[in-house]
């Protein structure tokens, strides 16, 4: 695509590594001027600086921390009244622990909906008022496979990505009257330190090897490889493009076609 996204202001969160730093030089790579956000200050700084500015885009960074709610919504709020209105709204937040649902407490159930449906809600109360006075729109929702397929092992992430999935969903039908695109990206197994980690601590509880957890879980996924992070970028630039118009309230798993085969 060409640098369909110039002059356009993109929030990318938990952009630091992973997914979220992919989705960030994607965009980029439109012409988006990208604000990345996430704990690390450092390694913002760093994804920043590499960013593409071949269209004159200024990056930037904000350090916030999911767990605060609160504290995001004003850092964001702060960002907007210096600098302007977000154009794409890129939600992405690191996954609950792993364990049983049944073992889960009420506090780790109000910690994963608050770091990810609150955090989220807030998020969107501030900046899509910038939106429709912009005329454009694009909120992208990073969640899981999850939605459609329950992870065994990860009972409040499995609760918690579905209920983004249907907040997301909801918002889709509330705002396409305003040409604003809600949309859901359900990455599969994705090579990531995070997925690196769940496979390590489930072999490490079976007395196996990281290599066979790994061989184990290639197996059930048709294309019998991991997704590299890029390939979840190029989608995410896609849905935040202006070609992606008349595409909204989607739940788009990028799976191999894992899900598809089950």
């Amino acid at each position: 695509m060409t640098p369909a996204l110039s002059n356009k202001r993109a929030l990318v969160c938990g952009a630091s590594q992973g997914i979220g730093r992919a989705c960030a030089h994607a965009i980029a790579r439109l012409g988006a001027s990208v604000t990345v956000v996430a704990r690390d200050e450092p390694a913002l700084k760093e994804v920043a600086s590499q960013l593409d500015t071949a269209e004159g885009q200024a990056h930037g960074h904000l350090v916030a921390d999911f767990t605060d709610a609160a504290a995001v919504k004003n850092r964001v709020r702060s960002d907007i009244d210096a600098n302007g209105p977000f154009h794409v709204l890129i939600n992405n937040t690191g996954g609950p622990p792993s364990g049983a649902l049944m073992d889960a407490t009420t506090d780790d159930l109000t910690a994963g909906l608050s770091k990810h449906v609150l955090a989220y809600q807030l998020l969107v109360q501030t900046i899509v008022p910038g939106m429709r006075n912009a005329g454009y729109g694009r909120i992208i929702n990073i969640i899981s496979t999850s939605v459609l397929l329950p992870i065994q092992g990860l009972g409040v992430s499995n609760t918690t990505r579905g209920a983004v999935a249907n907040w997301g969903r909801t918002l889709a039908g509330e705002l396409a009257p305003f040409g604003i695109t809600v949309n859901n990206v359900l990455p599969g197994f994705t090579a990531t330190a995070r997925l690196t980690s769940l496979l390590q601590k489930k072999a490490n509880k079976l007395g196996r090897t990281l290599e066979e957890i790994e061989d184990e879980a290639k197996a059930a996924i048709p294309m019998h490889r991991f997704a590299t992070p890029d390939e979840m970028g190029h989608v995410v630039a896609f849905l935040a493009s202006p070609e992606a118009s008349y595409l909204t309230g989607v739940n788009l798993p990028i799976d191999g076609g894992r899900t598809a085969v089950q």
